[in-house]
């Protein structure tokens, strides 16, 4: 089913409950009263329908049929019409998951088009139904509600994120190969995250405007003034975050660099051993070499000392070169 929930509410109080859009329309057209519509993933003929009955700007019908919106605030005269981009964290994936909720409002309507499967939607229905002195304000009070719930989820996100953080700095200093790709993860995360939530102290301030134009209850008025104050704490830590992914990314670059250049000395004292070794062995081996060729004229081949002093000769050029490399530090 594309609607999820519809209500006519009067004075705060749920009234009634159509069984389709058009009875909703007949009963807010005889009853008053202002009618909550909530859709899932809405066809465009269902959309069609409810801008239609309530005058709803086309571009803004689009945006909410073709989805995939930044989150905004936009006015189609007394219709506003707001984005918003709620998130949770997943524990058992370490990530974070985007939802999108789009929110038509005007004079005595509510309509809520979510893209992707959310509870908090309906818990802010069932919250603001057991406070009719709040829902009798009308369409902002659901809206400023909705801004509500959508920021106070970011709390566990940023603990989640920061949690993370915590992690990869571990996994930096305990040389896990894997975490440069986790902090190019978490760093995309962020970002996303940021994108959520940038946009929304300037819509806070477009609602503010519309304060005295639009009598908008100074109990509602206190409302937005809450949510803009968290609002800004959750962009300052995500902000922080991102400094400190930049960081980590920077010192896993050194780490790295360290390690790098630690194998490489290693390899280098290696290899400094094996041609002194290499060295080493080669000049006896040349001088046996030479007097293995069989020559009839030799220089002394026929020397009854010879044979020692090839010898001799080998040991001695061996051992020459054994302290030469070791007073060098090759060996």
């Amino acid at each position: 089913m594309t609607i999820i929930d519809n209500a006519v509410y009067v004075d705060g109080v749920r009234s009634a409950e159509p069984q389709s859009l058009e009875q909703t329309f007949e009963i807010l057209a005889e009853n008053g009263g202002m009618a909550w519509i909530g859709l899932y993933r809405p066809t465009k003929a269902e959309m069609t329908a409810v801008a239609t009955e309530f005058g709803l700007h086309a571009l803004a019908v689009e945006d909410a049929i073709s989805a995939h919106q930044r989150p905004k605030l936009e006015r189609y005269d007394d219709n506003l019409f707001t984005v918003l981009r709620p998130a949770r964290y997943l524990d058992d994936t370490e990530t974070v998951e985007f939802g999108e909720l789009h929110v038509f409002t005007g004079r005595n309507f509510v309509v809520t088009v979510r893209h992707a499967e959310m509870v908090g939607v309906a818990r802010v229905r069932r919250r603001l139904e057991s406070r009719p002195d709040l829902l009798r304000h009308g369409p902002e009070a659901v809206l400023y509600a909705l801004l509500d719930r959508v920021v106070d989820d970011y709390a566990p996100v940023v603990a989640g994120l920061e949690n993370d953080i915590d992690e990869i700095e571990d996994q930096l200093f305990g040389g896990e190969t894997t975490v440069s790709r986790r902090i190019y993860e978490l760093a995309r995360e962020v970002i996303q995250f940021q994108r959520a939530i940038h946009p929304l102290p300037d819509m806070m301030l477009q609602l503010k405007r519309g304060f005295e134009k639009y009598g908008v209850e100074t109990e509602l008025r206190h409302s937005l003034r809450d949510v803009e104050d968290h609002v800004e704490r959750v962009i300052s830590r995500a902000d922080s975050f991102r400094d400190l992914l930049q960081n980590a990314l920077t010192l896993d670059g050194t780490l790295t660099a360290n390690r790098q250049n630690e194998a490489s000395a290693v390899q280098n004292e290696q290899v400094k051993k094996i041609s002194s070794w290499a060295a080493i062995f080669f000049a006896p081996s040349f001088v046996a070499g030479v007097y293995g060729m069989n020559f009839d004229h030799m220089p002394e081949l026929h020397w009854a000392l010879g044979y020692p002093m090839a010898i001799l000769l080998m040991a001695g050029t061996a051992a020459l070169m054994y302290g030469i490399f070791k007073r060098k530090g090759w060996l």
